[in-house]
């Protein structure tokens, strides 16, 4: 069930991630444009609209699509999507991530289904028909059948939300939300669901609290502050580094071994973020659109006039909070060494390669001059990772690509990858024939060393 999720969450993920930009292009021209915004220019202020109901859901469909199907894929998710936008005044983005994929399997499965059958010379006669034929059923479709089912879910979100909003209980969201985050949901969730809440609201009222209840970087900062003060071993000398790439580089997934190391330091991540929560509903805090990614940079260029004063607020009381509450934890559960737990961690992981989990090709060291580092979006964790390893090699003197991709568009012929162990079996999966290297701890692995002393060994 845990891996399902974990799943599905990272294909939600997948989605959106790559979009991001046109997120904060939507973002900024409304933070500066609408009436209530920095430079109101009624002109302007027509681009708002539009974005948000055709061009961000578009990007979405055309790149789920693209993931299952690859660009013709794309192409016809595009077209489906195009069904379920039209039919509502809201951003259908809970559609989009429905038709994009299903118009990507629908010409994938086409394709399979033709392949080795098409006459020489008729190719693109196929091709072309089979995109538009299939593109404009699933279109009708989804105008006809499906989008009133995604209407009926997006009100129900709507209203189990403003359930919590209205009985002023939100801040219990934390429960589900920090956890979730920690097994790697953190992108699922934020784009997934919030930002579809939020984007509905912000429109009506300018700024919503929703793009902050999961990207405040306020309640990992305390929580890594928290082992830097009172952590032993290996975690203790990782936090202020962790910090630095948490807090002003936006990357949360920084902190999630530091929780997993020891779970009970969850309470902490829980704590600040209610705490978050109810500062930014007392205040009437919130941003103008998804901070992406999650720094304090993005939270502060994503908040508008009048709001500032709440959203440093609720980032400030909420580092405050889980610094304290990881404290005291550490304090009493902390008896043992992080380092023992972290070889624990190495050993499960030598054990189930061991056992073939994870399918593992061989490469010559002396010949490798390129190393893969893949993650979800190929954008947060895999590109600071990229970066320590490829330092890590520069300084040993060594001449070795390191490049950082999404795990759907892993090269071709790649040879060595590097990735989470979460994500080990998908990375498998893609490069069946590379040899893979899983990690837990993306700024401090020990895997790091043992692939530049290979390098080292084998140029000797």
């Amino acid at each position: 069930m845990k891996e399902r999720a974990q799943r599905a969450g990272r294909f939600l993920s997948g989605m959106v991630m790559p979009n991001i930009g046109a997120f904060i292009a939507w973002g900024l021209i409304t933070a500066l444009f609408i009436p209530t915004g920095w430079i109101p220019n009624e002109t302007l202020a027509q681009l708002v609209g539009p974005m948000i109901v055709y061009l961000l859901p578009l990007l979405i469909g055309y790149t789920g699509g693209k993931m299952v199907g690859g660009n013709r894929g794309a192409v016809v998710g595009a077209i489906a999507t195009i069904g379920v936008v039209i039919c509502a005044d809201i951003p259908m983005f809970m559609g989009a991530m429905m038709a994009g994929p299903v118009g990507g399997w629908c010409i994938k499965k086409f394709d399979r289904s033709v392949e080795g059958k098409v006459p020489a010379g008729f190719e693109m006669l196929v091709n072309n028909f089979s995109s538009g034929i299939i593109g404009g059923i699933l279109a009708v479709v989804f105008f006809m059948l499906i989008s009133p089912i995604v209407v009926a879910l997006n009100d129900g979100m709507g209203a189990a939300v403003q359930f919590f909003v209205t009985f002023r209980i939100l801040p219990l969201a934390a429960i589900f939300v920090e956890p979730a985050k920690v097994l790697f949901l953190n992108n699922a969730i934020n784009h997934g669901i919030f930002t579809p809440l939020g984007i509905e609201q912000a429109t009506a009222q300018g700024h919503s609290i929703f793009f902050m209840i999961e990207s405040n970087p306020g309640p990992g900062l305390g929580l890594l502050l928290a082992y830097w003060f009172a952590g032993k071993g290996t975690a203790k000398s990782s936090a202020p580094g962790a910090v630095i790439i948490h807090f002003f580089g936006g990357i949360h997934e920084i902190y999630f071994p530091f929780i997993l190391m020891k779970p009970v330091m969850i309470l902490a991540a829980i704590a600040g973020n209610a705490t978050s929560i109810a500062v930014l509903m007392i205040f009437d805090g919130g941003t103008i659109a998804a901070p992406s990614p999650g720094s304090v940079f993005a939270q502060l260029l994503m908040t508008p006039p009048g709001n500032f004063f709440a959203n440093i607020l609720a980032i400030v009381l909420s580092a405050a909070v889980s610094l304290v509450v990881g404290v005291l934890l550490l304090k009493v559960f902390n008896k043992g060494d992080e380092d023992l737990d972290a070889a624990q961690a190495k050993m499960d992981d030598m054990k189930a390669e061991a056992k073939g989990i994870v399918k593992s090709g061989t490469v010559n060291m002396a010949q490798l001059d390129k190393i893969v580092f893949a993650c979800d979006a190929g954008m947060g964790s895999s590109a600071m990772g990229a970066t320590t390893l490829r330092k890590k090699i520069k300084k040993a003197g060594l001449n070795v690509e390191v490049v950082h991709h999404s795990l759907s568009e892993i090269p071709a012929g790649t040879m060595f990858i590097v990735t989470h162990k979460e994500l080990q079996e998908r990375a498998a999966t893609a490069a069946p024939t590379a040899r893979i290297v899983p990690i837990s701890n993306f700024m401090a692995a020990p895997e790091y060393d043992m692939i530049v002393n290979e390098l080292l060994e084998a140029r000797k």
